[in-house]
């Protein structure tokens, strides 16, 4: 492995702790997947892009991840607690479709939305329907160690009892005596033996759509469940990296932790990361505010908050502009100008792929400018070993882009670096932009020879002083997103920054 000293905020110690991996080179990382009962908005994108750069940095360090992410198809109820109905089998109705025919539909434009952002596809997508079993076996286990009872066909999680031996709250900063105080009796919660208590299991009415057998009657899962059951199933009782948006911290990890600690004594993760939240225009985003903004819409441009389209790799390249634990507000002006960093990177990553050292006799070799570009790379890595850190890494990848630009111009010479630093800073670019920050070139197959054949024609145009046609080209070129560059030795193009 690549020696780096990675460092993680954990929340759990709320503090940077030194990444040491239970069984290195391997990482088990588990990142709670999306609710499929709509289409994927910001809300997914930020986490999924998040812990696709953590998976994506990890292996560039040599470790082998094991990246599960689930699906969760059942058991996650209206009031994300144990009252209302399932967000899946509601939406089955109003569709008048089945359950997994909605699960299914999601599921799918999940995977689009995803794809066009480059992530990477985890090793492993378990379904929350497809671990029943073991779900079931993970109830029988908790009641088996009495911190669980069964009512009318439900079974809850025993917080008080659990709290004797262990911290309910750890991770959220919850305090029980709080949280029992600022409780209500909600429908349907008055079998549980205290406000606090979860369900583990839940007896299903008979018009219930999605439901199966058990030991304590029909019924189906509680939503906190499935993750324990599908992580310890795939990557053992403790693995590295459990992830999320903030937002699962309470109750939803608060609760896998409890469910890790009554079965097998120990915290199912040494390091709990959490992506912060997004705002629109400085609020939260909300359907009853109606800056509610899909994945498909920011693509589309199809939003009454949206002045244009925004493509893929605009809106990834803007979620790596901001360190992950800090807050992300959404406007045109910021995706506007995220547009242009973007453009700028990739006009350079189109520069750097076609430089290549060519060693000039009686160059002497420019110590400061090696010194510079040294500097850039390392701090570079030190901001990705500081908890990940895409913001400051963009930072100095864009001083590197200053020597790669002044290189391609002439200003500086290749020989003058030396070939060990020019191939370090040409690999370096390349490898940050492509594979740890996932960042593509977004072109259509016919843009290159579309794009050869202009420039053939603006140069015939140019050698016979048809200055019309060339401010034609040009302008053509311009209003598709192209900028011609004239340059000493040839004619070349650059996207429109």
């Amino acid at each position: 492995m690549k020696s780096h000293q990675l460092k993680i905020y954990n929340t759990l110690s709320r503090e940077k702790e030194e990444f040491q991996a239970i069984n290195p080179p391997f990482v088990g990382m588990y990142v709670c997947g999306p609710t499929v009962y709509g289409d994927a908005h910001l809300g997914h994108a930020r986490p999924a892009v998040t812990f696709d750069t953590v998976n994506r940095y990890l292996t560039y360090l040599d470790y082998r991840v094991r990246y599960v992410r689930n699906i969760t198809d059942v058991g996650h109820l209206q009031g994300d607690a144990d009252e209302g109905e399932d967000k899946i089998a509601k939406k089955a109705k109003l569709e008048q479709l089945e359950p997994m025919e909605v699960a299914q539909q999601y599921t799918d434009s999940y995977h689009r939305d995803m794809a066009a952002l480059n992530t990477w596809k985890p090793s492993i997508e378990p379904r929350a329907t497809g671990h029943i079993p073991e779900q079931i076996a993970l109830v029988e286990a908790i009641l088996a160690e009495g911190l669980a009872y069964e009512v009318n066909g439900s079974v809850y999680f025993d917080v008080l009892k659990y709290n004797e031996s262990y911290k309910y709250g750890k991770l959220s900063g919850r305090i029980l005596d709080e949280l029992m105080s600022g409780s209500r009796d909600l429908d349907g919660q008055g079998e549980k033996r205290n406000p606090v208590d979860f369900a583990l299991w839940k007896n299903a009415a008979p018009e219930h759509l999605m439901k199966w057998d058990s030991p304590w009657g029909i019924g189906f899962p509680g939503w906190h469940l499935e993750c324990t059951a599908m992580s310890s199933k795939y990557l053992g009782t403790q693995f590295d990296i459990h992830g999320g948006g903030m937002d699962l911290m309470f109750p939803h990890h608060e609760c896998e932790i409890a469910q890790g600690n009554a079965c097998n004594h120990q915290d199912p993760a040494r390091y709990w990361m959490h992506n912060n939240m997004i705002t629109i225009n400085g609020q939260k985003m909300g359907k009853s505010l109606g800056n509610f903004i899909t994945l498909q819409e920011l693509f589309t441009g199809d939003h009454k908050l949206l002045e244009q389209a925004y493509s893929p790799m605009t809106i990834r390249y803007f979620m790596l502009t901001a360190h992950y634990r800090s807050t992300l507000d959404f406007s045109n002006e910021a995706l506007q100008a995220a547009q242009k960093g973007y453009k700028k990177l990739i006009n350079g990553l189109r520069i750097a792929r076609s430089l290549e050292f060519t060693p000039e006799a009686g160059v002497d070799l420019d110590e400061k400018q090696i010194q510079q570009i040294e500097s850039s790379i390392n701090s570079a890595f030190r901001a990705m070993d500081d908890d990940f850190n895409t913001a400051q890494a963009i930072g100095h990848l864009f001083n590197l882009l200053k020597k790669i630009n002044s290189i391609f111009t002439g200003q500086l010479k290749y020989s003058a670096l030396g070939e060990e630093i020019f191939n370090k800073l040409k690999d370096t670019f390349i490898n940050f932009v492509v594979d740890i920050l996932g960042l593509l070139e977004e072109k259509s197959e016919v843009q290159e020879p579309m794009l050869n054949l202009l420039l053939k024609l603006y140069s015939e145009a140019k050698t016979a002083r048809d200055y019309d046609k060339v401010d034609e080209i040009r302008a053509g070129l311009k209003s598709m997103g192209f900028v011609v560059k004239d340059m000493k030795e040839k004619i070349d193009w650059a996207y429109e920054e």
